[in-house]
């Protein structure tokens, strides 16, 4: 991780885990910090919030934005009363806008049974938005306790017990803060971004909007908490737990370190308009072959395959009968 995007306090005093300003307790041991010091000015922050998907991003009088960039709703202005966290590294678009929409092209050309066959040639652009989204990206150290059945050992039973404990170094793992975009979405899109770019200020389209981090740190905290659960228990049951089939894995993780950064994470995200009906598409902000969206089905090519099965259960049922006589 950039020594740039690290805008971290002074450490436990405790343990000597990493404290981020504001943090009112230690992540790991649970002991309360000195309060800091707020600046007044830090809390005059505008944004705008989306009224459908709640999603907020920052409000620019230049940008003259009053639709949400992710669903298209009307947004209103807020001017909250606690200060709000910024992005600390922003990784840069390099995706340009015209290569955007030649993604959305690719995409509704692709070919499927179930899509209408002019899907490609009817469907239109209505608008498309660039957006930074926003993600902790943390690295944290672990203590990790395990309880699980294998095939190990059974004997004459199908399963065994087994339990251990192991330490792991958690680096660069990425969790969603966006409100705009699913946690799917998200999900698909973390694979693919360059973290070695990160730089303390955005660099992209000029009308790129950013979306703000609006979950409370207590909330930040428990999401990322559950991530290094979830990854944990992928590393467990790959190297740790005996056997070749196992079950009803348990992990409990206790901390013993944890740095987070805040990060802005590039993406476009794109509506298009099929039949008077509006569709969204998210393409990748660093790697156009990665687009995320949906497609109308074609009605009556689901008929026509309901028909065939059914009607190919039908044969399959008389020639069954034939057999039998």
């Amino acid at each position: 991780m950039q020594e740039a995007a690290k805008v971290v306090s002074n450490g436990c005093s405790r343990c000597q885990c990493a404290l981020e300003p504001d943090d009112l307790r230690c992540p790991v041991c649970g002991l309360a910090t000195a309060p800091a010091r707020r600046d007044a000015a830090a809390a005059q922050v505008v944004i705008v919030r989306c009224q459908a998907c709640r999603a907020s991003v920052s409000y620019s009088a230049e940008a003259q934005a009053p639709k949400c960039g992710y669903c298209g709703s009307v947004m209103r202005v807020e001017t909250p009363e606690d200060p709000v966290e910024q992005a600390q590294a922003f990784l840069p678009f390099t995706v340009s806008p015209d290569e955007a929409r030649k993604a959305l092209g690719r995409f509704l050309a692709r070919k499927s049974w179930f899509r209408p066959a002019d899907l490609a040639a009817r469907a239109t652009l209505d608008a498309m938005k660039p957006v930074w989204w926003p993600a902790w990206v943390f690295n944290a150290k672990a203590l990790v306790s395990w309880t699980a059945d294998s095939d190990a050992g059974a004997g004459r039973a199908a399963w065994a017990p087994h339990s251990g404990q192991t330490s792991y170094v958690f680096r660069d793992v990425v969790v969603s803060a966006s409100r705009g975009l699913t946690a799917k979405e998200c999900e698909a899109l973390t694979a693919d971004y360059a973290l070695s770019m990160a730089a303390e200020s955005p660099r992209g389209p000029a009308e790129a909007s950013i979306e703000r981090f609006d979950t409370a740190r207590s909330g930040a905290r428990k999401l990322i908490v559950e991530a290094i659960e979830k990854e944990a228990s992928g590393r467990v049951a790959k190297a740790e737990v005996p056997g070749s089939k196992s079950r009803k894995l348990k992990v409990a993780v206790m901390l013993s370190g944890l740095e987070t950064v805040r990060y802005a994470l590039p993406a476009y995200t794109l509506a298009y308009r099929y039949k008077q009906r509006l569709y969204r598409v998210v393409v990748h902000g660093q790697k156009a072959e990665t687009i995320l969206g949906k497609a109308p089905y074609s009605g009556w090519r689901i008929c026509a395959a309901v028909l065939a099965g059914a009607l190919a259960v039908g044969v399959a049922i008389a020639v069954a009968v034939l057999a039998t006589r």
